[in-house]
């Protein structure tokens, strides 16, 4: 007899939360015990193993907390854990561990294969650039996976030995260039209709790499959230990235 796996999900009404409360709910192994939304006491989760949270970089670490201090396994993918962040979460976990906590910049597949394979061409190229492009109602910039994708190739790029990504730019005082992410430049665009597409851009003497991913409908990342429910109780403690439960890192 398969045991099903209790399952809450935080954010529940907005557009990853709803289509995570789908997936659940299509899951043979999983049960979605519980919908919870701003405002609403969390007390504990409608008795969920593993919660999931979708709502905002300013109520997320709250959640979170909230879940570890409960014994509840969390899978998180809200943008805007700063190393700070996660080093107040490392804390927690250190108190309770036999809690698993996943924090995921991306859940596609598609995402996570691209950054593997940005990481992995980092160290052949002298120059890269990443541009990312969300719907105009994301509220951060750059998105968690540019940011997660500008630190993986930063560090390809150290341990391969390169120096700075080649620049002459003297004078930029709109910020046309971009931000600077541990030395990468990273550009966000905000356009309608669009949902999540980032492309990463090598240049090297007399060739181009680009890798590009395009999530054109959030039932994308459906997979890799169910992905890391059904493993996080079995990974106590904190990982960044799904990447390490399918093999990637």
């Amino acid at each position: 007899m398969t045991t099903s796996t209790a399952v809450a999900v935080i954010g529940a009404a907005g557009r990853m939360g709803s289509a995570a409360c789908a997936a659940i709910e299509n899951a043979a192994d999983l049960t979605l015990v519980g919908r919870y939304d701003a405002g609403d006491a969390l007390g504990d989760l409608g008795g969920a193993q593993v919660a999931v949270d979708f709502t905002v970089p300013d109520s997320s670490p709250a959640n979170v907390a909230h879940c570890v201090e409960h014994g509840i396994h969390a899978v998180v993918g809200t943008t805007g854990w700063t190393a700070e962040r996660l080093e107040k979460l490392e804390e927690q976990l250190a108190e309770h561990d036999s809690v698993g906590v996943l924090i995921a910049p991306n859940f596609a597949i598609g995402a996570l294969l691209m950054m593997s394979f940005a990481q992995q061409a980092a160290r052949f190229y002298e120059s890269v650039e990443i541009v990312e492009t969300h719907h105009p109602a994301k509220v951060d910039a750059p998105s968690g996976t540019a940011a997660r994708t500008a630190g993986l190739i930063a560090r390809a790029r150290a341990d391969a030995g390169l120096g700075p990504v080649p620049d002459a730019t003297a004078s930029d005082p709109d910020g046309a260039r971009g931000a600077q992410i541990d030395g990468i430049r990273v550009h966000a665009q905000r356009l309608r209709g669009r949902v999540a597409h980032q492309e990463v851009s090598f240049g090297g003497e007399g060739e181009a790499l680009t890798i590009r991913h395009d999530s054109f409908d959030r039932a994308s990342f459906m997979p890799g959230v169910l992905a890391g429910v059904r493993a996080i109780p079995d990974h106590p403690g904190l990982t960044v990235g799904l990447e390490h439960f399918l093999g990637l890192d």
